[in-house]
């Protein structure tokens, strides 16, 4: 407990005097200001090295397309950024060690790249309600949808509590591994598969309405995502900053038994398609489908992202999530050469429930990621498989001092966010600009005036 208070006042401490992760040059996230502070106080031990969360420039906002969520073939890292220091970190900071690591970069690129930050299908806040239950005048499986919803609400901890819960913070530990990868004549094991995976953490804050920041650490290789209600960005090592094209998404990790409510709103639309025995739990399936506008927004140039569906099957017997399919197809069509398609799914299984502050967290899981690529000829297809093992060690709602500077993009993004402001914002700004240039003027214009009655003096 004492920990926790400690944590939770150095980090009231930071934001009050305004070290935000995005605002300065040397950017620090959340989970940074303890360790800052405490490498300020101590002289012991070699100088540690902090990572700034914006990266190195890169000129305009790179658009982020489902394809390019996976690590890019033929780039370079941007640097080997490390810092041995979040070992020791005080607030939960994921680490970024290096020891023991078997695996390539291209391997650690693609586990980053696919697992590190994926988004869900479709647009909600966390903010909305569910609506009344209503049988009349709508379909058998949309009611159903809605009665499920209801019930996991209701297991999770009830609808009051969590609307009292402003903002979240969860820490974790993962384990990834790149399994193999099958063509049509062969598969080829990965030669880490058969001895230990690549192990890191991660820690994820929330905050209403609708932004998030999450960092996650694997193998000495940092990925950051974040999202202020406006823009969703995400930085790796590779890429630099680049921001998500189409509509603001959830994170998918925080729909892995995180964040209830906001999974609850997640499959307000969807529909009860039948039941499913899951590790021999009789559970309900709900389906989502990401609409067409959505689809053609989140598409770019050569990429078009034909389907993204999401499936949620909540436990008959316990009401609450128990496992998270989604699977999204992409096309991929250059000029003079035959279409490419790629197909992610991931299945994720939720488990070890356990209350935190009344609210029930899946504090384990595991997911499995397939990327399948097929579509040049009958013969060139290949697909690689993918592992993650998570577990939640920390998890705490409406922490104090937590505040809307701790979700600012990278500084090189947010022009970007200009196109968004409504146009009451808009006017409301202007209105604000023109009347603090007629303040300054009629300063300007006193100031005169008091030096032409000095010189008359």
């Amino acid at each position: 407990m004492e920990r926790r208070q400690g944590f939770f006042s150095t980090l009231k401490d930071e934001v009050v005097r305004g070290l935000s992760p995005a605002r300065r040059g040397r950017s620090h996230s959340p989970a940074d200001l303890g360790l800052l502070r405490r490498r300020r106080r101590s002289s012991v031990g070699p100088p540690e090295i902090l990572v700034s969360r914006s990266g190195s420039y890169r000129p305009g906002a790179e658009t982020l397309s489902p394809l390019r969520e996976g690590p890019d073939p033929n780039g370079s890292d941007s640097g080997d950024q490390k810092s041995d220091g979040w070992a020791h970190w005080l607030c939960r900071a994921p680490s970024a060690s290096t020891s023991g690591s078997g695996y390539s970069r291209s391997d650690l690129r693609l586990l980053l790249g696919v697992l590190g930050a994926p988004l869900a299908p479709v647009h909600v806040s966390n903010i909305d309600t569910l609506p009344h239950l209503s049988i009349k005048d709508t379909p058998i499986e949309t009611s159903s949808a809605q009665y499920i919803l209801q019930q996991y609400l209701a297991a999770s901890g009830g609808h009051k509590l969590q609307s009292s819960i402003q903002n979240a913070y969860a820490m974790g530990n993962v384990k990834m591994l790149a399994s193999d990868i099958e063509t049509a004549t062969k598969v080829i094991k990965n030669r880490s598969s058969s001895k230990v995976a690549e192990s890191g953490s991660f820690v994820l804050w929330q905050m209403n309405p609708d932004m998030w920041y999450v960092e996650l650490a694997l193998g000495g290789s940092k990925v950051r995502a974040g999202c202020n209600g406006k823009l969703v960005w995400r930085h790796t090592p590779w890429l630099g900053a680049h921001s998500a094209k189409g509509p603001v998404r959830p994170l998918r990790r925080a729909l892995q038994g995180l964040d209830p409510r906001t999974t609850a709103n997640m499959f307000i639309n969807a529909r009860c398609t039948g039941e499913k025995k899951i590790n021999g739990e009789d559970c309900f399936i709900l389906k989502l489908c990401a609409d067409p506008h959505t689809l053609k927004a989140r598409s770019e140039g050569p990429a078009e992202i034909i389907r993204h569906v999401l499936f949620g099957y909540f436990s008959q017997k316990t009401g609450l999530l128990v496992h998270l399919e989604d699977s999204h197809l992409t096309r991929i069509q250059t000029n003079g050469v035959e279409a490419v398609y790629w197909e992610t799914t991931i299945n994720s299984v939720l488990g070890d429930y356990r209350p935190v502050e009344g609210i029930m967290i899946a504090h384990s899981g595991r997911s499995v990621v397939t990327l399948f690529r097929f579509g040049e000829t009958a013969m060139s297809h290949t697909k690689t498989r993918m592992e993650e093992v998570w577990t939640i060690e920390e998890v705490a709602f409406n922490v104090p001092g937590l505040s809307m500077d701790c979700f600012i993009p990278p500084s090189e993004l947010r022009f970007g966010q200009e196109c968004e402001v409504p146009r009451e914002d808009r006017v409301k700004n202007a209105v604000v600009a023109a009347a603090a240039a007629a303040y300054r003027a009629k300063v300007a214009a006193l100031e005169k005036s008091r030096d032409q009655n000095v010189k008359n003096l």
